[in-house]
Protein backbone atom coordinates (compact mmCIF):
# COMPACT_ATOMS: atom_id res chain seq x y z
CA UNK A 1 0.00 0.00 0.00
CA UNK A 2 1.04 3.72 -0.39
CA UNK A 3 1.16 5.93 1.97
CA UNK A 4 0.11 9.19 0.08
CA UNK A 5 -1.36 11.35 3.22
CA UNK A 6 -0.34 11.60 7.09
CA UNK A 7 -1.92 12.06 10.09
CA UNK A 8 -0.81 13.17 13.42
CA UNK A 9 -2.43 13.24 16.66
CA UNK A 10 -1.03 15.44 19.15
CA UNK A 11 1.26 18.51 17.97
CA UNK A 12 3.44 18.18 21.48
CA UNK A 13 7.02 17.91 21.22
CA UNK A 14 6.93 14.39 19.66
CA UNK A 15 3.84 15.01 17.32
CA UNK A 16 4.93 18.28 15.91
CA UNK A 17 9.00 16.32 15.66
CA UNK A 18 6.98 13.68 13.80
CA UNK A 19 4.70 16.60 11.55
CA UNK A 20 8.01 17.66 10.68
CA UNK A 21 9.99 14.70 9.36
CA UNK A 22 6.68 13.19 7.32
CA UNK A 23 6.69 16.96 5.81
CA UNK A 24 10.13 17.36 5.15
CA UNK A 25 9.93 14.01 3.14
CA UNK A 26 7.24 15.22 1.18
CA UNK A 27 4.48 13.72 2.75
CA UNK A 28 1.35 16.15 3.53
CA UNK A 29 0.58 15.97 6.96
CA UNK A 30 -2.58 16.77 9.09
CA UNK A 31 -1.78 17.23 12.84
CA UNK A 32 -4.17 17.78 15.39
CA UNK A 33 -4.67 19.02 18.71
CA UNK A 34 -7.41 20.14 21.29
CA UNK A 35 -7.81 23.92 20.75
CA UNK A 36 -6.48 26.59 19.10
CA UNK A 37 -3.24 27.29 21.99
CA UNK A 38 -1.72 24.09 21.78
CA UNK A 39 -2.23 23.81 18.13
CA UNK A 40 -0.60 27.26 17.75
CA UNK A 41 2.36 26.26 20.06
CA UNK A 42 3.13 22.70 18.26
CA UNK A 43 3.03 24.52 14.81
CA UNK A 44 5.64 26.98 16.66
CA UNK A 45 7.62 24.06 17.26
CA UNK A 46 7.69 22.90 13.64
CA UNK A 47 8.47 26.45 12.37
CA UNK A 48 11.25 27.45 15.69
CA UNK A 49 13.36 24.28 14.44
CA UNK A 50 13.12 24.78 10.74
CA UNK A 51 13.64 28.80 11.31
CA UNK A 52 16.97 26.93 13.33
CA UNK A 53 17.57 24.72 9.93
CA UNK A 54 18.19 27.96 7.72
CA UNK A 55 19.92 29.98 9.94
CA UNK A 56 22.77 27.11 9.89
CA UNK A 57 22.60 26.76 6.31
CA UNK A 58 21.15 23.27 6.13
CA UNK A 59 18.41 24.24 4.70
CA UNK A 60 16.79 26.83 2.17
CA UNK A 61 14.30 29.68 2.77
CA UNK A 62 12.13 28.06 -0.37
CA UNK A 63 12.72 24.30 0.89
CA UNK A 64 11.52 25.94 4.28
CA UNK A 65 8.40 27.33 2.97
CA UNK A 66 7.66 24.31 1.12
CA UNK A 67 8.00 21.97 4.35
CA UNK A 68 5.32 24.58 6.05
CA UNK A 69 3.28 24.25 3.23
CA UNK A 70 2.59 20.42 3.41
CA UNK A 71 1.44 20.66 7.36
CA UNK A 72 -2.23 21.36 7.92
CA UNK A 73 -3.35 22.23 11.38
CA UNK A 74 -6.31 21.31 12.85
CA UNK A 75 -8.59 20.76 16.02
CA UNK A 76 -11.35 18.55 14.29
CA UNK A 77 -10.69 14.56 14.41
CA UNK A 78 -12.97 14.65 10.99
CA UNK A 79 -9.98 15.81 9.02
CA UNK A 80 -8.26 12.85 9.12
CA UNK A 81 -11.07 10.79 6.84
CA UNK A 82 -8.12 10.99 4.03
CA UNK A 83 -5.19 9.69 5.88
CA UNK A 84 -3.59 6.81 4.56
CA UNK A 85 -1.15 6.26 7.77
CA UNK A 86 -2.59 7.98 11.40
CA UNK A 87 0.33 8.42 13.71
CA UNK A 88 -0.78 8.80 17.28
CA UNK A 89 1.06 11.15 19.61
CA UNK A 90 -0.87 11.76 22.94
CA UNK A 91 0.25 11.66 25.96
CA UNK A 92 0.81 7.91 27.78
CA UNK A 93 -2.29 6.94 28.93
CA UNK A 94 -4.21 4.31 27.96
CA UNK A 95 -8.04 4.70 28.14
CA UNK A 96 -7.22 8.24 25.86
CA UNK A 97 -4.99 6.52 23.22
CA UNK A 98 -7.93 3.40 23.21
CA UNK A 99 -10.66 6.64 22.76
CA UNK A 100 -8.19 7.99 20.26
CA UNK A 101 -8.19 4.68 17.97
CA UNK A 102 -11.57 4.34 18.12
CA UNK A 103 -12.63 7.90 17.27
CA UNK A 104 -9.69 7.51 14.06
CA UNK A 105 -11.41 3.77 13.35
CA UNK A 106 -14.52 5.08 12.51
CA UNK A 107 -13.28 8.38 10.73
CA UNK A 108 -10.43 6.82 8.40
CA UNK A 109 -10.82 4.66 4.92
CA UNK A 110 -10.62 0.89 5.54
CA UNK A 111 -6.95 0.84 4.03
CA UNK A 112 -5.40 3.17 6.52
CA UNK A 113 -2.73 2.30 8.97
CA UNK A 114 -3.09 3.52 12.50
CA UNK A 115 -0.07 3.73 14.43
CA UNK A 116 0.81 4.48 18.06
CA UNK A 117 4.13 6.41 19.12
CA UNK A 118 3.69 4.71 22.64
CA UNK A 119 7.39 4.20 24.49
CA UNK A 120 5.89 1.17 26.40
CA UNK A 121 2.20 0.48 26.79
CA UNK A 122 0.70 -2.37 24.72
CA UNK A 123 0.46 -1.94 21.41
CA UNK A 124 -2.15 -4.75 21.09
CA UNK A 125 -4.54 -3.24 23.90
CA UNK A 126 -5.09 -0.17 21.91
CA UNK A 127 -5.11 -2.31 18.43
CA UNK A 128 -8.18 -4.24 20.35
CA UNK A 129 -10.27 -0.51 20.69
CA UNK A 130 -11.05 -0.84 16.68
CA UNK A 131 -12.61 -3.06 14.20
CA UNK A 132 -9.37 -3.73 12.33
CA UNK A 133 -6.32 -4.45 14.36
CA UNK A 134 -4.61 -6.02 11.74
CA UNK A 135 -4.04 -2.65 10.84
CA UNK A 136 -2.64 -1.06 13.91
CA UNK A 137 1.08 -1.15 15.09
CA UNK A 138 3.65 0.47 16.82
CA UNK A 139 5.75 3.63 15.44
CA UNK A 140 8.02 4.60 18.38
CA UNK A 141 10.30 7.86 17.15
CA UNK A 142 13.11 9.46 19.13
CA UNK A 143 13.35 12.55 20.65
CA UNK A 144 14.08 15.13 18.96
CA UNK A 145 12.32 13.26 15.84
CA UNK A 146 13.88 15.59 12.89
CA UNK A 147 17.44 14.34 14.37
CA UNK A 148 17.33 11.40 15.53
CA UNK A 149 17.83 8.80 13.25
CA UNK A 150 16.17 5.60 14.91
CA UNK A 151 12.58 4.29 14.64
CA UNK A 152 11.15 1.38 16.85
CA UNK A 153 8.85 -0.41 15.11
CA UNK A 154 6.71 -2.97 16.85
CA UNK A 155 4.57 -5.33 15.75
CA UNK A 156 1.53 -7.46 17.33
CA UNK A 157 0.33 -10.72 17.20
CA UNK A 158 -2.36 -8.98 14.81
CA UNK A 159 -0.77 -7.06 12.68
CA UNK A 160 -0.65 -8.06 9.13
CA UNK A 161 2.64 -8.23 7.10
CA UNK A 162 1.37 -5.80 4.51
CA UNK A 163 0.70 -3.34 7.74
CA UNK A 164 4.53 -3.91 8.91
CA UNK A 165 5.71 -3.76 5.15
CA UNK A 166 4.18 -0.41 4.42
CA UNK A 167 5.45 0.98 8.00
CA UNK A 168 9.03 -0.01 7.58
CA UNK A 169 8.93 1.14 4.15
CA UNK A 170 7.53 4.55 5.63
CA UNK A 171 10.08 4.64 8.02
CA UNK A 172 13.18 4.26 5.48
CA UNK A 173 11.62 6.94 3.63
CA UNK A 174 12.04 9.17 6.40
CA UNK A 175 15.12 8.35 6.12
CA UNK A 176 14.91 6.42 9.82
CA UNK A 177 16.94 2.93 10.51
CA UNK A 178 14.06 0.67 11.15
CA UNK A 179 14.21 -1.67 14.17
CA UNK A 180 11.39 -3.97 14.65
CA UNK A 181 10.48 -5.26 18.77
CA UNK A 182 7.47 -7.36 19.54
CA UNK A 183 4.68 -5.90 21.56
CA UNK A 184 6.44 -6.64 24.66
CA UNK A 185 6.55 -4.23 27.73
CA UNK A 186 9.39 -0.91 26.84
CA UNK A 187 10.16 -2.66 23.79
CA UNK A 188 13.73 -2.61 22.99
CA UNK A 189 15.05 0.69 23.47
CA UNK A 190 13.03 1.47 27.22
CA UNK A 191 13.55 -1.80 28.18
CA UNK A 192 17.26 -0.94 28.54
CA UNK A 193 17.18 2.24 29.30
CA UNK A 194 14.19 2.14 31.67
CA UNK A 195 16.17 -0.22 33.95
CA UNK A 196 19.91 1.84 33.63
CA UNK A 197 18.44 4.98 34.25
CA UNK A 198 15.94 3.97 37.57
CA UNK A 199 19.42 2.27 38.93
CA UNK A 200 21.03 5.69 38.42
CA UNK A 201 18.20 7.05 40.33
CA UNK A 202 18.13 4.65 43.15
CA UNK A 203 22.41 4.99 43.60
CA UNK A 204 21.80 9.20 44.08
CA UNK A 205 18.75 8.42 46.34
CA UNK A 206 20.97 5.32 48.37
CA UNK A 207 23.67 8.23 48.97
CA UNK A 208 26.02 6.06 46.43
CA UNK A 209 27.70 8.98 44.39
CA UNK A 210 26.46 12.08 43.51
CA UNK A 211 24.27 13.30 40.48
CA UNK A 212 27.02 14.98 38.54
CA UNK A 213 29.53 11.58 39.74
CA UNK A 214 26.92 9.67 37.91
CA UNK A 215 26.80 11.35 34.70
CA UNK A 216 30.28 12.22 34.43
CA UNK A 217 31.11 8.63 34.84
CA UNK A 218 29.12 7.61 32.23
CA UNK A 219 29.89 10.44 29.71
CA UNK A 220 33.66 10.20 30.28
CA UNK A 221 33.86 6.83 31.43
CA UNK A 222 31.63 4.72 28.87
CA UNK A 223 31.81 7.66 26.35
CA UNK A 224 28.13 8.57 26.41
CA UNK A 225 26.88 11.74 25.16
CA UNK A 226 24.19 12.15 28.01
CA UNK A 227 24.80 11.43 31.61
CA UNK A 228 21.23 8.92 32.46
CA UNK A 229 20.13 11.66 35.17
CA UNK A 230 20.36 14.44 32.31
CA UNK A 231 18.74 12.65 30.42
CA UNK A 232 15.94 11.55 32.59
CA UNK A 233 15.65 15.46 32.96
CA UNK A 234 15.88 15.73 29.13
CA UNK A 235 12.99 13.13 28.78
CA UNK A 236 10.76 13.99 30.87
CA UNK A 237 10.66 12.70 34.78
CA UNK A 238 6.67 12.17 34.70
CA UNK A 239 7.63 10.17 31.48
CA UNK A 240 9.82 8.23 32.62
CA UNK A 241 7.68 7.62 35.80
CA UNK A 242 5.06 6.61 34.03
CA UNK A 243 6.90 4.11 31.78
CA UNK A 244 8.56 2.40 34.81
CA UNK A 245 4.93 2.39 36.66
CA UNK A 246 3.52 0.59 33.24
CA UNK A 247 6.77 -1.98 32.72
CA UNK A 248 6.71 -3.21 36.14
CA UNK A 249 2.75 -3.59 36.93
CA UNK A 250 3.06 -6.14 33.78
CA UNK A 251 6.79 -7.54 34.50
CA UNK A 252 6.55 -7.05 38.13
CA UNK A 253 10.46 -7.04 37.86
CA UNK A 254 11.80 -4.77 40.82
CA UNK A 255 14.15 -3.41 38.32
CA UNK A 256 11.72 -1.56 37.30
CA UNK A 257 9.60 -0.76 40.07
CA UNK A 258 9.51 3.41 40.27
CA UNK A 259 12.45 4.64 43.15
CA UNK A 260 10.70 6.53 45.66
CA UNK A 261 12.76 10.01 44.94
CA UNK A 262 11.60 9.81 41.32
CA UNK A 263 7.84 9.80 42.88
CA UNK A 264 8.80 12.41 44.70
CA UNK A 265 10.02 14.88 42.78
CA UNK A 266 7.71 14.27 39.90
CA UNK A 267 4.69 14.95 42.28
CA UNK A 268 6.62 18.13 43.48
CA UNK A 269 6.16 19.44 39.70
CA UNK A 270 10.06 18.57 39.17
CA UNK A 271 9.76 16.87 35.73
CA UNK A 272 13.00 18.17 34.58
CA UNK A 273 13.85 20.82 31.85
CA UNK A 274 10.12 20.99 30.60
CA UNK A 275 9.80 22.91 34.08
CA UNK A 276 13.05 24.04 35.01
CA UNK A 277 13.65 21.39 37.61
CA UNK A 278 14.85 17.49 37.51
CA UNK A 279 18.06 16.24 38.95
CA UNK A 280 19.31 19.46 37.99
CA UNK A 281 18.47 23.27 38.29
CA UNK A 282 17.66 24.89 34.30
CA UNK A 283 16.56 28.00 35.62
Amino acid sequence: MEIRKVGVVGCGIMGAGIAQSCAQSGYPVTASEINEELLNKGLGIIKKSLAKSVEKGKLSKEDEEAILGRVKGTTNIEDFSDCDLVIEAVVENMDLKKKVFADLDRICPAHAILASNTSCLSVTEIAMATKKPDKVIGMHFFNPVPMMALLEVVTTVISSEETFNTVQSFGESLGKTVIVAQDKPGFIVNRLLGAFMLEAVRMVEAGIATREDIDNGMVLGCNHPMGPLSLADFVGLDTMYYIAESMYEELKDPKFAPPLLLKRLVTAGHLGRKTGKGFYDYT
